[in-house]
């Protein structure tokens, strides 16, 4: 199963990726190990992920996710939390 996730960063931004295991992929996020953009902006959370059965479908709605704004993403995340 294949993930596509948006992480907030301390700094308030917002980082769109897909990984097969998500818990690792936060950690890897939070060590600064993950990616170039997360690497200075620790730590950082998860705020949103969703479930693909393909690695191609996940790519697709990454790409599509990347191209929204701040608004729209944040419009996934359920009141409250």
């Amino acid at each position: 199963m294949w993930h596509v996730y948006i992480l907030e960063c301390k700094d308030k931004t917002l980082y769109v990726g897909v990984t097969t295991n998500l818990t690792e992929r936060l950690n890897r996020h939070n060590k600064g190990k993950a990616s170039k953009y997360t690497r200075g902006r620790t730590p950082v959370k998860m705020i949103h992920s969703e479930e693909h059965p393909t690695k191609t479908s996940a790519l697709k709605r990454e790409h599509e996710l990347k191209r929204w704004t701040r608004a729209k993403k944040l419009a996934l995340i359920p009141k409250g939390q």
